[in-house]
């Protein structure tokens, strides 16, 4: 798994790359943990390289879904494989969570 942050303006982006499960979650939790990241309006997640999730890596963004709410921080997911949205969607997090088709959406959602 591989996690590259891109910073712009009042916007960061998380791209994801391979496999996020319980070895990998590290990497994805350090990057949500970083103080900076509430200074931002918006984190977007680009799952287009996202090839699996596992609950660890569900886990993730549910403990911190919380602080980036009580923050005034919106979490949206965008350019997700149809696998992986099955996964937020067995379980309901697709409710919970902002998932949009494109980066375009991402943006203005």
């Amino acid at each position: 798994m591989k996690v590259t942050a891109q910073p712009h303006d009042t916007t960061l982006t998380l791209i994801l790359d391979g496999e996020l499960d319980a070895s990998s979650a590290v990497v994805l939790d350090t990057e949500l943990n970083k103080p900076d990241l509430l200074t931002y309006q918006k984190v977007l997640i680009d799952c287009q390289r996202l090839s699996y999730i596992s609950s660890a890596g569900l886990g993730v963004f549910i403990s911190h879904l919380q602080r980036l709410q009580d923050s005034q921080v919106k979490l949206v997911f965008y350019n997700m494989q149809e696998k992986v949205f099955n996964v937020f969607e067995i379980l309901g997090l697709d409710s919970l969570m902002t998932i949009v088709p494109s980066e375009q959406e991402a943006q203005a959602a």
